[in-house]
Order: structure tokens, then sequence, then C-alpha cells
């Protein structure tokens, strides 16, 4: 005999879809609501900005802006070489959720408008700003953070400067292509690379040709990773007959037809999908010289620090955002009997990953401070920028992999599905060490910095003076280093830096965190008391404090909501 639905349904007892064990939404939520961050904020000279951050924080932990991360990212940038009619217009295509994204990033002063701010702390507010927008998602970081760093170098000609500068710190987001003077605010990407050479620029093989009028060339030749194509200007590193050196190119020339930049394809990337990356073509690409002929490279360091200072940045909101998500998921699951963030052992883990994460938070702000000095003359902080910055850029960078890969693994099976988000953050996390000069690229420019630029290394020792004697293990560091500065070589230069950025991690806890979070560090970090993974702190770690300072909110302790 057969039963009928009303029967099975009794013998059920319960709807099989009824949901029981999962973790509420995490949006709404706070991104700002972060202890380091904030004192962070207040000590390196931007206090004044924490009501902005504060409410730019809870506009990033809506679940408006969750939505736009995912759609931008759901829905790739789509290029379109011509019209219908044949006509070439090498213009890319991005969804609306892109478009909102970056019109809120370009009006909370996320782009170049630190520039034309004249407040102390303006670019340590702007790299704060860029921790906590960054919980949303990281592929439009690339034509905000080029836009920032083209002001500086682009200073090196003021006549170019004084008509492109205002309206490239401007709030304003005006993303449709037409002569830039006439827009009310510009983007600005870089074309460095090339095919054969990558981080080795100096190989580089597009021409620049002088043309009758003085200062503009034309040029001709094939970029290799040229993100953001829809930005408005780029700076680009071509071969002039007095060698390497910077142009500004203009999507749209001043009599308002389309400059020669043809858009071969878009790259097929492992992460950073809502972000265009192209190869762009140069022939007979009118071009403005940028600095001295033959002086490309010293035009563009100052760009290269202002844009590895963003890497750092994003890497540390990478990790922040995916410590959030893991801390949500552990207060409101639960396994054998007790919820996840209960368990001793996944308190370990988290207690770890926050560990990693404010450090490298707190370094990332250090670094906005010494630049935001240096900026305003102060040579001391620029000798300090110039070394730390790339140690900060090596060492944060290479930890972003291995800690969202832990992060997606305390949500088990639910982390390695798309839509928790999680996959996203771990395919972005890589590129961040890769963009602005891999790792042993920035090795070795920290190598050259110490043989170059003897005052790096002053200024580096100078700011660890500030927390020597207050941790044993902390001094015995510092020793080790100046041995091994003394035997520094390529081989080792790996090495070296890691140490470097270990130690000048532990000296700021130290100065500025409460005890148990430096006394963790310095054990697990500098005293070798500290497994291969994850979630090996000792059992004297005082890991409680350090949860309850990391994980926002309700606090670890909380019921589930």
């Amino acid at each position: 005999m057969v039963s009928t639905p009303d029967e099975q349904q009794g013998y059920r007892g319960s709807a099989t879809h009824e949901v029981t064990n999962q973790a509420p939404p995490l949006a709404p939520y706070d991104a700002s609501d972060d202890t380091a961050l904030l004192e962070g904020l207040r000590r390196e000279g931007a206090g004044w900005a924490e009501e902005d951050l504060r409410r730019l924080g809870r506009q990033a932990g809506s679940a408006q802006v969750r939505e736009w991360a995912d759609l931008a990212n759901r829905h790739e940038p789509e290029l379109r070489t011509h019209d219908r009619y044949g006509n070439r217009v090498d213009e890319v295509d991005f969804h609306p959720s892109w478009h909102h994204l970056m019109r809120t990033a370009i009006a909370e002063g996320l782009a170049a408008s630190p520039w034309a701010d004249g407040r102390p702390g303006a670019h340590v507010a702007r790299t704060a700003g860029g921790l906590v927008w960054g919980h949303t998602e990281a592929g439009h970081g690339c034509p905000t953070s080029m836009t920032y760093a083209a002001v500086p170098a682009l200073r090196t000609q003021p006549e170019l400067a004084k008509l492109y500068e205002p309206l490239l710190t401007s709030r304003e987001y005006d993303p449709v292509l037409r002569e830039p003077t006439e827009k009310r605010g510009l983007l600005a990407g870089m074309g460095m690379t090339e095919k054969q050479g990558g981080s080795d620029v100096r190989t580089n093989t597009t021409t620049a040709t002088p043309t009758a009028e003085p200062g503009v060339y034309t040029l001709r030749g094939h970029k290799w990773f040229t993100s953001a194509p829809m930005c408005d200007v780029f700076l680009v590193l071509a071969q002039a007959p007095g060698g390497l050196s910077c142009f500004l190119v203009p999507r749209v020339l001043p009599d308002g037809t389309r400059n020669t930049f043809r858009i071969q394809r878009l790259k097929d990337k492992l992460g950073n999908r809502s972000n265009a990356s192209s190869e762009p073509e140069f022939d007979g690409t009118v071009a403005w010289l940028v600095g001295p002929e033959g002086q490309g490279v010293k035009t563009i360091i100052e760009m290269v620090n202002c844009t590895r200072l963003d890497c750092v940045m994003m890497s540390a909101a990478l990790m922040r955002t995916s410590l959030v998500e893991a801390g949500h998921h552990a207060r409101h699951r639960s396994a054998f009997g007790a919820r996840l963030v209960d368990q001793p052992l996944m308190r370990n883990v988290l207690a770890d990953l926050a560990l990693e994460s404010e450090a490298a938070t707190t370094l990332t702000l250090r670094l906005a401070g010494a630049a935001d000095r240096a900026i305003r003359g102060d040579e001391g902080e620029a000798a300090f920028r110039r070394i730390a910055t790339a140690v900060g850029k090596y060492w944060v960078t290479k930890r972003g992999p291995a800690f969202t890969a832990e992060a997606l693994e305390c949500l088990g099976g639910n982390g390695y599905v798309e839509d928790s988000g999680m996959p996203r953050h771990y395919r972005e996390a890589p590129l961040l060490s890769i963009w602005e000069g891999s790792g042993n690229v920035n090795a070795l420019d920290v190598l050259r910095a110490l043989s170059r630029e003897p005052g790096t290394a002053e200024a580096l020792f100078g700011e660890l003076a500030l927390a020597r004697g207050a941790d044993a293990r902390l001094d015995g560091a510092v020793t080790r280093l100046k041995t091994g500065l003394s035997e520094a070589s390529q081989t080792t230069a790996r090495r070296l830096v890691e140490q470097m950025a270990l130690t000048l991690q532990a000296s700021l806890l130290v100065r500025h965190a409460p005890a148990p979070v430096a006394d963790a560090f310095c054990a697990t970090r500098l005293g070798g008391d500290w497994g291969h993974a994850f979630g090996t702190l000792p059992r004297t770690a005082g890991l409680d404090t350090i949860v309850e300072r990391a994980l926002p909110g309700e606090g670890p302790g909380a019921g589930a909501g």
C-alpha cells in the first residue's frame, strides 16, 4: 500500500530543508570596528578622520555594498574593440556594480585627493580608508591606487601637473572617455612592463620618437600588463633617444580625437576578476615627456613607493576581512557540543590569525605615517619609508595567501563555496606579492637601498631602538639583524628581509599593543615557540585577550544572533 503525502510528512517529523547550525549573514557589520586600526589612525596623526572612517566602515559592511562586490566579480569586464560600423573604439564595459564601488571610493578620498589636502595625516587617513573599504573587493583598488601614485611622478613636469593634477585629485567619478580637461575628474593608469622583461623595465622595446613640438613624442610598441585600460591618462615607459623615459599618454587627445591605444586582449587572471588588465598596442600614439629623457625609472620611483604601500594595505585589508569572516562563522557554528569559538584549538587558530592581522595593520599605518611625513619634508621619515615600505611589501604580501587559506578553512566546506566570498579572497591574495615587483624584486630592492643609501639602515635601526630593553627576544632579534646585514647577499636576501619585517612588526607591537599581543608575537615570530602552521601558539599566549581584541562587534563570547 502506498502512503499518502500527509503520512510521509508524519514519518519525517520535520522538513528536510530546515536550516540549523549555520551562521547568519555577516552583513550589516562595521568594517572599521578594529581596535588596532583605530589606535594606529590616532597614533599616526589622522585621528581627525575617525568619524568619516566609522561612517565608511558601516557602509563597507552593508549588505548592499557586499552585493556590489559580488556582482562586480561575477560579471567580468568585457572588451569591445570595434563599434557596429567597424570603427576601432577599444573600450571595456563594466557591470554597474563596479561603477558604484568606484564612485564611492573616489568620493571618500581613496584615490588622489590627499595630495590636495594640506592637513597632516591626510595620507594616513587615505590608507586607513583603504583598510576599511578593502573589506568590499580588491579589483577596483587598482585604478584608485594608480591615480594616487601618478601625482608625485607627474609633478616632475610642472606644466603637465598644473593641467591634470586638479582633476586627478578630484572626488568626482566621471567614467566616460572624452578630452581630459573637459571632465569633472580623471583616473590614471600605468604601462610599464613588456613581455620580454617584466620587472626589468630597462629592456623595454617600446620606442618614443620626438615630434616637431617640444616635449611631444609618438610611441610605438606593445605593453604586456596594463590594468584599468579605461583610465583617462597613463604613465608609460618607452625608449627615447636619450634612454628609457616616462611619458603621459591620454586616451583622448586635446582635439577630442581618440589616441591610438589598441587593446589587443584582456588577461584571463587567477583573481582580481572585476578589474580589466590588458595588452595595449601603441602605433603613432601621442605622448608627453614626464621628467628628463633617460630618467624614466627615477621619475617613477615615487610612484612605486606609493603603489607598494597600497599592496601592503590591501594585503592587510584582505587579512582583516578574512579574519572577520572566520570569527563570525566560529561564533555561530557549533561542533562536538560547543561553539567553534569556544573550542580551544579553534581559538588558537583565531588568535594566531589575529596576531598576524594586527601586525600587518600596525605596520601598514606606520608606513603610511612615514609617507605622510616624508611628503611634508621629513628626511628621516623619508629614509625609513624607503626601506620599510620595500620590507613590508615583501613580507606582508607573502603572508596573505597562507592567511586567507587558513581563514577559509575555519569555515570548512562552507568556505570553499563561491557564495561565501572566501574563494575570492584566496584568489586575490597572491596578486599583491606579484604586483609592483615580486618577492625577489623587493628583496633585491632592500639590498640596493642598504648599499646605495646608508641612511636607510640608520633609520630602520633608529626605529627599532625605540623599543630597546622592552623585550629580550626583540633585543636579540635586533642583534641578529645587525649581524645579518654585514653578511647580506642575494642568496640570503629573502631571509634577511623576513627578519627585518618580523623585527619591525615586533617592535611596533611591543610599543603599542597590549602585553599579551606583543608577548605572543615575540614568543612565536622571534622566539621560535611556534609551529609551521597557524594555530600553534604556546599555551601561555593569552589567547582570550588576543581574540577578544581582534573580533569586532558582540565579542567572541556572545551568543548566536
